[in-house]
């Protein structure tokens, strides 16, 4: 059986400008002056968000003081600040084709995750989404996947992961899941690239083939 997984940022949804207002917020709060530019925030969008303000705000300041004023700000106003990409649902529908089971991969929380992908009607073409806790439990990609390989009980040679970030790679390869790097996200081409992305797709519409060639499999 396909399975496939499917980050959700950058790779399913645009979700620049609730992400970067809820970080520019809880910079604010934080005590900073020079706010970033939300075009030099987006990369952050993909990463654990601890990861990001412990690069934004620097040794010693309280991670997770900053990650509250994020969320009080996303989960109040940024969190449907988004778009779905153009193409996803004819990729959905072509999966839906072939009988793939569609999963959501995401390091944002799950209680936040299946709010949005329900508001944005993603829900009725998936069997599950799988998130991190709000702890951070699972924000990590490698610890996602191999909880979602253990829940679904798919096999990894026959599951694909697709992703903007070179998160999404690495923790693909360390599950031995293949991966399809999406260009058209917020991973810049050289990341996936250096990630050692199995293959890259241009557009939502482009990884149905891909997947196909990847495990080759016959798509008629």
């Amino acid at each position: 059986m396909l399975t496939l997984f499917f980050d959700l940022d950058g790779t399913l949804i645009d979700p620049k400008e609730g992400i970067t207002l809820a970080i520019q917020h809880a910079l604010k709060e934080m005590g900073m002056t020079d706010i970033p530019h939300a075009d030099d925030l987006t990369w952050c969008i993909g990463p654990p968000l601890w990861n990001s303000f412990d690069v934004l705000l620097g040794p010693g300041a309280d991670l997770q003081e900053a990650v509250d004023h994020y969320r009080s700000f996303y989960t109040d106003d940024g969190m449907y600040m988004a778009d779905v990409y153009d193409g996803v649902g004819e990729m959905f529908d072509a999966l839906h084709q072939v009988d793939a089971k569609i999963y959501v991969a995401t390091s944002k929380p799950h209680i936040y995750a299946q709010e949005i992908i329900e508001h944005f009607g993603i829900h009725a073409h998936v069997e599950r989404l799988f998130g991190s806790e709000l702890d951070g439990t699972n924000a990590d990609k490698t610890d996602l996947l191999k909880y979602a390989l253990d829940e679904t009980g798919a096999e990894p040679a026959q599951s694909v992961m697709i992703g903007d970030r070179r998160f999404d790679i690495f923790g693909a390869r360390n599950n031995d899941i293949p991966s399809v790097g999406a260009l058209w996200g917020y991973g810049e081409p050289d990341e996936l690239h250096q990630s050692e992305a199995d293959a890259l797709a241009g557009a939502p519409e482009e990884v149905p083939e891909i997947v196909f060639d990847l495990l080759g499999l016959d798509a008629d």
